[in-house]
């Protein structure tokens, strides 16, 4: 390996004790407490907490911007797709695949959903700007969680195209990455699971969750 990888390597390493370290200080703070009397079951709103409640007609508001909505989807898948290949790029050299012709393709489709993925990510970094409301909310650390992760989604497509030219910006960004994400709000991919698992408990304990279907 060369140098950037080992620099991504140990990127991730850092990453990953830091993303531990915040796994289990939410386990040391321990379930909320709960004083009133128990009236539901809180196993089937944890259910609905990770599946029905995340689509938009369930949410507040988020059925009136569906384009957003559907950008952040997008714009989310792209960055897991990211993820992945970061780790089969350490097994499987991008060169490799051109030799094989389905690899080939399949690479080029990845490629092309993360073109989509990038545009999303942008669309969402300028209604940022662009809306005072959102504006008005915004901090330095949103503008810069949706620069990197798109930067990262636009230098990985080019490492798939253009492998030998794109090898050093695409590590060297994915170190930068890794480092920022559990010191930014990129860390929400810990504490999201958390954040949905006290919403499940809150409204479940209440048997506000599900919610019961209007006769």
């Amino acid at each position: 390996m060369w140098w950037y990888q080992y620099l991504s390597l140990a990127a991730l390493f850092v990453c990953i004790s830091a993303c531990i370290w915040h796994f289990f200080r939410l386990i040391r703070l321990g379930k909320p407490k709960e004083l009133s009397e128990k009236s539901g079951s809180i196993m089937r709103a944890e259910v609905y907490s990770y599946t029905t409640a995340m689509l938009p007609a369930q949410k507040e508001s988020a059925y009136l911007h569906i384009p957003t909505y559907v950008s952040g989807i997008l714009f989310h898948i792209g960055t897991f797709i990211c993820l992945f290949l970061f780790f089969v790029f350490f097994f499987v050299d991008p060169l490799v695949f051109r030799d094989w012709l389905i690899l080939a393709m399949a690479l080029l489709l990845i490629s092309l959903f993360l073109i989509i993925s990038i545009v999303c990510g942008l669309f969402l970094f300028f209604k940022r700007i662009v809306l005072k409301k959102i504006r008005t909310l915004s901090t330095l650390d949103d503008y810069l969680s949706n620069l990197l992760t798109t930067s990262f989604q636009l230098v990985t497509a080019f490492y798939l195209i253009f492998p030998e030219e794109a090898v050093i910006y695409y590590y060297i960004l994915a170190s930068i990455l890794l480092l920022y994400l559990p010191v930014g709000k990129l860390r929400h991919v810990v504490y999201f699971f958390a954040a949905r698992y006290q919403l499940g408990f809150f409204y479940g304990w209440r048997n506000s969750w599900p919610p019961k279907k209007q006769k």
